[in-house]
């Protein structure tokens, strides 16, 4: 008689895909594709300042990410449409046995603008968190991106511990780069608190933004009254901005505050907070 097959492991996962696509028709941003597999969802598209930009809200209906999980994010924006993408609150990823991963792949064609501006990533301790962006501006294309990271739950008493957490960031336009980084921080890693690397802040926000300033605005941006650690630097096409924090609240008020400085210089609109933002 034949031994019986050993079970194999079984790790329920989520794998989830969103496909998005927008175009200006006439004097308006339309989304012109959305496509999604498995729990990945935009809620309806928004006109809150109008027809010129549409906004959309990217949502993770299971609200965590755990190990196993895979998310991929796609959008293109085409010739002289303008898109805003956020969220609407913190993105989670779970103590797991095993590595969970996050890509995302953007393109911006000549005359668009771009701006994703997702709330925090919160990684507990002992998440193994994996996750690459890649964003490809073509002729004049326009972007404001910017990403807000807290490693652990300090209110909780949780310090990163255990696990990791790493990112690569490649931005191009025209086929040439123009922004590359890579990061892996792993828990309880002497940088955590070394003055080199966060100085015992467990949050650290980047915000990027095409385009360049003239001296007062930038000094007006660098005296902006905050509770982080932050600077800015102004890079051949791209302006770069980041800190450290002692919350995510802090620092995403920080990038708010920046925004609302550099977008109408930058991009030509005031700036409209989202209104999910205050919810």
């Amino acid at each position: 008689m034949n031994a019986p097959a050993p079970t194999a492991l079984f790790t329920p996962s989520w794998h989830a895909q969103l496909e998005l696509g927008y175009a200006r028709i006439a004097d308006s941003t339309r989304p012109v594709l959305r496509r999604h597999q498995g729990p990945l969802r935009v809620q309806k598209h928004l006109y809150a300042e109008g027809p010129e930009v549409c906004q959309h809200i990217i949502v993770h209906p299971p609200g965590g990410i755990a190990g196993g999980d895979r998310l991929d994010i796609s959008a293109t924006v085409g010739d002289n449409a303008w898109a805003q993408l956020t969220s609407p609150g913190a993105a989670k990823w779970y103590c797991a046995n095993g590595p969970a991963f996050q890509q995302i792949r953007l393109k911006v064609a000549p005359g668009a603008t771009l701006e994703w501006l997702p709330q925090e990533t919160i990684v507990y301790s002992g998440a193994q968190a994996e996750l690459s962006t890649e964003i490809e501006l073509q002729g004049d294309a326009r972007l404001c991106y910017w990403d807000m990271v807290a490693l652990g739950r300090p209110a909780s008493g949780e310090r990163f511990d255990l696990g990791h957490f790493q990112a690569r960031l490649a931005i191009h336009r025209d086929g040439q780069l123009l922004w590359h980084e890579r990061q892996r921080i792993l828990g309880n890693d002497g940088l955590l608190d070394a003055r080199i690397g966060l100085g015992g802040q467990p949050v650290f926000a980047t915000l990027l933004i095409s385009g360049e300033i003239d001296s007062d605005l930038l000094q007006r941006c660098r005296t902006v009254p905050s509770r982080v650690r932050g600077d800015l630097s102004q890079l051949p096409g791209l302006l770069v901005a980041r800190c450290l924090a002692g919350e995510a609240l802090h620092a995403r008020a920080w990038l708010i505050e920046l925004w609302r400085l550099l977008r109408p210089a930058l991009l030509g609109r005031d700036a409209v907070p989202p209104r999910i933002w205050s919810t």
